[in-house]
């Protein structure tokens, strides 16, 4: 599941960004529409080149809507990351965000009052809005940024049926393990960079009568959903990405062996008494644990990793120190039995546009760009990222968002989209939700659990 960081300090740092994004200097009365020079976000020193934007026309006085599910406080930076693009075009970018975006979409789509541009974080909610005919093909300049700036994997989330239509905006990292630098130290243990060394240091900890882990599942109507994450990053690494792509678009049965060795081995942690939940309870306490209170008990040593995404540092009390030699930070969750860079499990959004306006088609080509993509990282506190290659990791606030940034930027990584977000939304915000809580809350057995889901599969 696609869940956010609530960070909430705003900064804006200058440098280092290249010859894409310069520093201040031109100054915002050189801007102007058609004028090559930089637009410039009012009160900082972010200027980006304004020469990609003169193809679209005379642009001043047009206005792009933007509907989004991002809200406060998250919106203020994306709002503040158009500015440089406003001074250079003269196009008004008037921003809405909803909590109710993913139901409120569709009937706007559906009634004719379809926002210019959405930004889409499920890439199954993507298809069921082409099905519609209303969204419209991204221009050729957003295409060539991404085929530039992004992974092929990212590109193939924004297409559909060989039409690519949306380019990539955030993203999160979901591999993670959370741990104590300072008591990892203090104890004499090593960050284990492999499955095998994960499991060998948690008996070594268990063995000392502490609890390794520490889990929570616990979301309100969505509970459930973290474990999902923990399944889906075990099949990315036990069975790989083809078998992962293969369930996901349920091409082998949801209970298939493989899938079935997945999920009981994600067991092996979550559902050992030796291992969990340390802080917390016994095994059935993991699903009536919120999971943002779930790694908390890392702070007094009550356990010693939680594995949770790259926004999970809004969740820490503040004064905790994020860093590699703070508080707490986070290493990757390991492979298993490979040898190389560990699979990357995440999400983000999605930029679609509903017409193909030159000034919706000029903004879609800015948020696709390396420009954005430094500008929005600046402006930005701790939990935001983006698998754009453009991105200069040293503008990001956060040594965990920088870590994420490394593994999206990794050529030798293999990421994989959330598989929840891909799966049709009974299955994946339903019935796999439903049946992993039960999994852990009264130990249904492993094969059943993946039958029933199998079982709840639509028909089409």
């Amino acid at each position: 599941m696609n869940m956010r960081a609530r960070g909430r300090r705003s900064t804006a740092l200058a440098g280092g960004l290249g010859v894409a994004l310069v520093l201040a200097g031109c100054g915002a009365s050189e801007t102007s529409s058609g004028g090559g020079g930089g637009g410039t976000a009012e009160g900082s020193d972010l200027t980006i080149d304004c020469a990609p934007y003169e193809e679209f026309g005379d642009l001043q006085g047009e206005t792009v809507s933007i509907y989004t599910s991002i809200v406060d406080p998250e919106d203020q930076p994306h709002i503040d990351s158009y500015v440089p693009f406003e001074e250079c075009t003269g196009i008004d970018v008037q921003y809405e965000g909803s909590r109710e975006f993913e139901a409120q979409l569709v009937v706007r789509v559906q009634s004719g009052n379809a926002p210019d541009i959405a930004f889409i974080p499920q890439p199954g909610l993507l298809a069921t809005l082409v099905g519609t005919g209303a969204v419209v093909p991204a221009p050729a300049q957003v295409e060539a940024n991404v085929d530039e700036f992004w992974d092929e994997s990212w590109k193939a989330y924004g297409t559909v049926e060989g039409e690519f239509y949306a380019a990539p905006l955030g993203a999160n990292a979901k591999s993670f393990v959370w741990y104590s630098p300072s008591a990892f130290e203090e104890a004499g243990y090593e960050i284990p960079q492999t499955w095998d060394e994960m499991i060998a240091l948690s008996d070594q900890i268990a063995a000392t009568g502490a609890k390794p882990w520490c889990a929570g599942i616990n979301s309100g109507d969505a509970t459930g959903w973290p474990a999902t994450d923990w399944l889906e990053d075990v099949v990315l690494r036990s069975a790989g990405p083809e078998v992962y792509d293969q369930w996901v678009n349920h091409e082998i049965p949801f209970n298939d062996p493989r899938i079935v060795e997945a999920l009981d081995t994600v067991g092996g942690i979550l559902k050992n008494p030796d291992y969990v939940n340390g802080g917390l309870g016994e095994v059935q306490s993991i699903a009536s644990t919120e999971f943002g209170d779930a790694g908390l008990p890392i702070l007094d040593g009550s356990c010693w990793m939680h594995r949770q995404a790259s926004f999970y540092q809004a969740n820490w009390p503040e004064g905790t120190e994020v860093s590699e030699d703070g508080d707490v930070f986070a290493f990757p969750l390991p492979p298993i039995g490979a040898d190389g860079a560990a699979p990357v499990l995440g999400g983000g959004e999605f930029t679609a546009a509903f017409n193909d306006r030159p000034a919706t088609q000029a903004l879609q080509t800015y948020l696709s760009s390396a420009d954005w993509a430094n500008v929005k990282a600046q402006v930005s506190g701790p939990g935001w990222v983006s698998a754009n290659t453009g991105l200069d990791i040293e503008n990001l606030t956060s040594p965990v968002d920088r870590l994420a940034a490394e593994q999206f930027q990794d050529p030798d990584a293999v990421f994989r989209f959330d598989g929840s977000d891909l799966m049709p939304g009974e299955i994946g915000a339903g019935a796999l939700w439903t049946e992993l809580t039960n999994w852990i809350a009264n130990d249904k057995p492993t094969q059943q659990v993946l039958t029933d889901v199998e079982n709840a599969w639509p028909a089409s």
